[in-house]
């Protein structure tokens, strides 16, 4: 989610207010430095999108609507202290038996030992907005990008303004899945939106690689221009020496400048993904999509950059295909607050946007295919655009399931990459008919078997998957997942 520069708390509420301005049209303007602008006027032009949308939408507040393949199988609801409408569900890793699931409060570990009755085994009280989460063994990292009196979980909300206040990763425990312990704070500037994880190669360490952006004069730990990340290494055996140890300039040239009220500038990035086996990584960098050599894991060099300046508001996130050889970017229109999927916005803003890779080494650039949106109009009360999701690890074809917060989960084909098309979707109603009230699936993962989905406001939610054309997925198991560090699996 979007979280502009006028606070430094993580509230969607004002990003809503913001939204009207980003839906603006975006306008093509000329390109600072070497970054390629794709794709062109042209280029749009004559990109396929999935499927038109379709009318007026008829869900009712929480009615439930999918395709005969895609079915849910439980659903969890948020439990106290977690329960309350502000105490958002964030995104989600998994390990074993477990999943694990931020929260704005804190995060919750569930036991989905049998995916169609989930359990949780313990919650962690510990504000810090988003709680961006991932899992190595027995540590767990913790993104706070909130300012914060200290870096206890009972800390409380102060003004980055305030030199001693603090930002940045939080270190758990969690050999006793029923008793996470804390174990260490690292800060970092201008706090942890999101954070990567990228193993050493060695496997003795860890790196986090930390995304973070809006930089103010009067933040004395996050100062423009901030066009770098804080790269954090973590001993595994001795995760209390946890530091950064650099903090590598992405964009020496200076990032998009952005149009207001239309385009994002880029200082810093939302969020990285890594493929570690393939020693590279994407970032999604607010106004820039950038491809990244990761082979030496704490100077990450940026090889291709890439910017939409008809269609894209916010990069957000992205996904390789498992081959490495496409990539996949989001853009967060709105800010994950405003309702985006509906005829007036149309199908190629607030949406994904594939790109092939092609090229070797360091001449390798990201060439623009097409954009994906889901194919069905969402109420005005939904807050809807594209978010996190993840491979559905299918042999042959390159298949994903993701969120769109209230406008649900998609599982889309994207094996050619110029016509991606929707193969399978699950939907709630609005959660009012009267007022735009967010909540929705902010992460829908695919994991040993079923789709995990975080929804904002309603908690775990269970999905079963069955298609002939994904049934190979069944045979692909993980130990471990983090989606932003993507694990390959065997193919054809």
């Amino acid at each position: 989610m979007i979280r502009f520069s006028l606070p430094r708390r993580r509230q969607l509420r004002i990003v809503s207010l913001a939204a009207a301005g980003l839906l603006v049209a975006s306008v093509a303007t000329a390109p600072a430095g070497n970054a390629a602008v794709t794709p062109d006027a042209e280029a749009v032009a004559t990109a396929t999108t999935a499927q038109a949308t379709t009318a007026t939408p008829t869900l009712g507040v929480d009615e439930i609507s999918s395709s005969p393949n895609l079915r849910q199988i439980a659903n969890l609801p948020k439990q106290a202290p977690f329960d309350t409408s502000s105490a958002f569900g964030t995104d989600m890793a998994f390990q074993g038996r477990y999943a694990f699931v931020g929260n704005y409060n804190g995060f919750v570990i569930y036991d989905i030992g049998r995916p169609s009755a989930p359990k949780v085994v313990s919650q962690v009280l510990c504000p810090g907005s988003q709680n961006d989460i991932s899992i190595y063994g027995d540590l767990l990292f913790l993104s706070t990008d909130s300012s914060r009196t200290d870096d206890s979980c009972a800390s409380t909300a102060q003004s980055a303004s305030v030199k001693e206040s603090w930002e940045g990763i939080k270190v758990f425990d969690i050999s006793d899945k029923a008793n996470p312990r804390y174990v260490k704070a690292v800060e970092t500037a201008c706090g942890s939106h999101t954070h990567t994880l990228v193993p050493a190669k060695d496997r003795r360490s860890v790196y986090l690689y930390v995304s973070s952006y809006s930089p103010r004069a009067e933040f004395p730990d996050c100062q423009p221009p901030h066009d770098s990340i804080s790269i954090v290494k973590v001993p595994v055996k001795d995760p209390t020496t946890a530091a950064v140890v650099a903090t590598p300039n992405l964009f020496p040239d200076g990032g998009y400048g952005g149009i207001p009220g239309q385009t994002s500038a880029t200082s810093g990035c939302h969020d990285i993904t890594a493929y570690p086996a393939k020693d590279i990584a994407a970032g999604a960098c607010m106004g820039d999509g950038i491809l990244m050599d990761i082979s030496n894991r704490e100077a990450p060099r940026v090889i291709n950059r890439v910017r939409d300046t008809v269609n894209f508001a916010f990069w957000h996130s992205a996904t390789f295909n498992n081959a490495g050889t496409k990539v996949v970017f989001t853009d967060e229109l709105g800010g994950g607050g405003a309702a985006t999927c509906n005829e007036v916005v149309g199908p190629n803003r607030g949406a994904d946007a594939i790109y092939d890779i092609t090229g070797r080494g360091d001449a390798r650039t990201m060439v623009f295919r097409s954009y994906y949106k889901i194919p069905r109009a969402n109420a005005d009360t939904e807050n809807c655009v594209a978010h996190n999701g993840s491979l559905v690890p299918v042999f042959g074809r390159d298949i994903m399931v993701q969120a769109w917060y209230q406008g649900g989960i998609s599982v889309w084909d994207f094996t050619d990459s110029t016509k991606p098309k929707e193969i399978g979707f699950w939907e709630r109603g609005p959660l009012s008919a009267t007022q735009l009230t967010t909540g929705g699936a902010w992460s829908t993962y695919y994991y040993n078997g079923h789709i995990y989905s975080s929804d904002i406001q309603k908690g775990l939610d269970v999905l079963e998957l069955n298609d002939w054309r994904t049934w190979t997925a069944n045979l692909v198991r993980f130990r471990e997942l983090n989606v932003q560090t993507q694990a390959g699996y065997l193919s054809w």
